[in-house]
């Protein structure tokens, strides 16, 4: 029997890595392109076009990307525990909830 609490803290940890590794990483593609494109970048969320550093910007793409990878890792890693592990299997008899076998 596994620990159904650990697949399911899992399964959101990993959820959480998609959605970092696919929302939080979607606004440094525009970065990508300019700096294979043209050299130099530009922000254009403000109205007025900002020059930015492309390093600066790449370097906050691949931190949101290590921080994706860690969650997913961290969450397949749970999710391998809640499977594999004795966690409801060790539990000490007066510790246990529930109606008693009399």
């Amino acid at each position: 029997m596994s620990d159904i609490r650990l697949v399911m803290i899992g399964a959101v940890i990993v959820f959480a890595g998609f959605v970092v590794g696919s929302i939080a990483n979607s606004n440094y593609s525009q970065y990508a392109l300019q700096q294979q494109s043209f050299d130099d970048c530009f922000d254009y969320s403000t109205g007025i076009a900002v020059h930015v550093k492309c390093s600066d910007k790449n370097y906050d793409h691949l931190l949101y990307l290590m921080l994706a990878l860690v969650l997913l890792g961290i969450g397949g890693f749970v999710i391998y525990k809640g499977i594999r592990g004795k966690w409801d299997h060790d539990v000490k008899d007066n510790e246990m909830l529930g109606p008693k076998d009399t």
